[in-house]
Protein backbone atom coordinates (compact mmCIF):
# COMPACT_ATOMS: atom_id res chain seq x y z
CA UNK A 1 0.00 0.00 0.00
CA UNK A 2 1.58 3.54 -0.66
CA UNK A 3 1.50 6.16 2.10
CA UNK A 4 -0.95 8.07 0.14
CA UNK A 5 -3.93 5.55 0.39
CA UNK A 6 -3.19 4.85 4.11
CA UNK A 7 -3.15 8.90 5.07
CA UNK A 8 -6.38 8.62 3.15
CA UNK A 9 -8.06 5.74 4.98
CA UNK A 10 -7.06 7.07 8.53
CA UNK A 11 -7.70 10.22 7.62
CA UNK A 12 -11.66 8.64 7.12
CA UNK A 13 -10.87 6.81 10.13
CA UNK A 14 -9.64 9.70 12.19
CA UNK A 15 -13.66 10.79 12.60
CA UNK A 16 -15.81 8.75 15.53
CA UNK A 17 -19.37 8.36 13.31
CA UNK A 18 -16.99 6.98 10.44
CA UNK A 19 -15.05 4.63 12.74
CA UNK A 20 -18.38 3.73 14.42
CA UNK A 21 -19.65 2.83 10.75
CA UNK A 22 -16.60 1.09 9.14
CA UNK A 23 -16.62 -1.15 12.57
CA UNK A 24 -20.40 -2.11 12.16
CA UNK A 25 -19.27 -3.36 8.59
CA UNK A 26 -16.46 -5.07 9.89
CA UNK A 27 -18.44 -6.83 12.11
CA UNK A 28 -21.04 -7.59 9.65
CA UNK A 29 -18.97 -9.70 7.21
CA UNK A 30 -19.45 -10.04 4.05
CA UNK A 31 -22.67 -9.85 3.49
CA UNK A 32 -22.62 -5.71 4.81
CA UNK A 33 -25.63 -4.09 5.56
CA UNK A 34 -28.05 -1.81 4.30
CA UNK A 35 -27.96 1.86 4.50
CA UNK A 36 -30.76 2.40 6.15
CA UNK A 37 -29.58 -0.33 8.95
CA UNK A 38 -26.55 1.23 8.69
CA UNK A 39 -28.36 4.81 9.80
CA UNK A 40 -30.93 2.94 12.08
CA UNK A 41 -28.33 1.56 14.36
CA UNK A 42 -26.31 4.52 14.66
CA UNK A 43 -29.07 7.19 15.00
CA UNK A 44 -28.73 8.77 11.61
CA UNK A 45 -30.40 11.25 9.36
CA UNK A 46 -29.81 10.22 5.94
CA UNK A 47 -27.57 12.98 4.63
CA UNK A 48 -25.43 12.75 7.68
CA UNK A 49 -24.91 9.38 6.30
CA UNK A 50 -24.36 9.10 3.14
CA UNK A 51 -21.63 12.21 3.68
CA UNK A 52 -20.09 9.92 6.28
CA UNK A 53 -20.24 7.11 3.65
CA UNK A 54 -19.08 8.28 0.86
CA UNK A 55 -15.85 9.08 2.64
CA UNK A 56 -15.43 6.10 3.71
CA UNK A 57 -15.68 4.95 -0.25
CA UNK A 58 -13.79 7.56 -1.25
CA UNK A 59 -10.93 6.00 1.07
CA UNK A 60 -11.67 2.58 -0.60
CA UNK A 61 -12.86 0.98 2.67
CA UNK A 62 -16.08 0.74 2.02
CA UNK A 63 -17.80 -0.67 -1.05
CA UNK A 64 -21.54 -0.98 -1.94
CA UNK A 65 -24.06 -1.88 -4.36
CA UNK A 66 -27.68 -1.68 -5.35
CA UNK A 67 -29.95 -4.03 -4.33
CA UNK A 68 -33.33 -2.93 -5.40
CA UNK A 69 -34.35 -0.14 -3.70
CA UNK A 70 -31.67 -0.18 -0.97
CA UNK A 71 -28.16 -0.21 -1.24
CA UNK A 72 -26.07 -2.76 1.03
CA UNK A 73 -22.48 -1.53 1.98
CA UNK A 74 -19.60 -3.65 2.48
CA UNK A 75 -16.14 -2.83 4.07
CA UNK A 76 -13.28 -3.96 1.78
CA UNK A 77 -11.41 -6.01 3.82
CA UNK A 78 -8.60 -6.50 1.29
CA UNK A 79 -8.07 -2.93 1.64
CA UNK A 80 -8.27 -2.93 5.08
CA UNK A 81 -5.85 -5.86 5.37
CA UNK A 82 -3.37 -3.61 3.49
CA UNK A 83 -3.64 -0.67 5.69
CA UNK A 84 -2.87 -2.96 8.77
CA UNK A 85 -0.38 -4.36 6.79
CA UNK A 86 1.28 -1.49 6.07
CA UNK A 87 1.21 -0.37 9.65
CA UNK A 88 2.81 -3.25 10.59
CA UNK A 89 5.63 -3.95 8.18
CA UNK A 90 7.90 -3.31 9.93
CA UNK A 91 6.75 -3.80 13.71
CA UNK A 92 8.85 -3.88 16.35
CA UNK A 93 12.20 -4.48 14.97
CA UNK A 94 11.64 -7.70 13.53
CA UNK A 95 10.17 -9.39 16.53
CA UNK A 96 6.78 -10.46 15.00
CA UNK A 97 5.28 -11.85 17.99
CA UNK A 98 4.86 -8.48 19.99
CA UNK A 99 2.90 -7.52 16.53
CA UNK A 100 1.07 -10.67 15.78
CA UNK A 101 -1.69 -11.61 15.43
CA UNK A 102 -3.44 -8.17 14.63
CA UNK A 103 -7.12 -9.89 14.97
CA UNK A 104 -6.54 -11.75 18.46
CA UNK A 105 -8.66 -10.85 21.25
CA UNK A 106 -6.58 -8.45 23.92
CA UNK A 107 -7.39 -8.89 27.23
CA UNK A 108 -7.95 -5.04 27.37
CA UNK A 109 -10.19 -4.78 24.58
CA UNK A 110 -13.39 -4.02 26.28
CA UNK A 111 -12.06 -1.05 28.33
CA UNK A 112 -12.34 2.78 27.23
CA UNK A 113 -9.29 4.71 26.91
CA UNK A 114 -8.82 8.11 26.16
Amino acid sequence: MKQTYAVRALAALAQETRLAAYRLLVQAGEQGLAVGEIGGRLKLPGATLTNHLHVLRRAGLVRDVREGRSIRCRADYARMNALLAFLTENCCGGALAACAPVCAPKPWSKRRYR
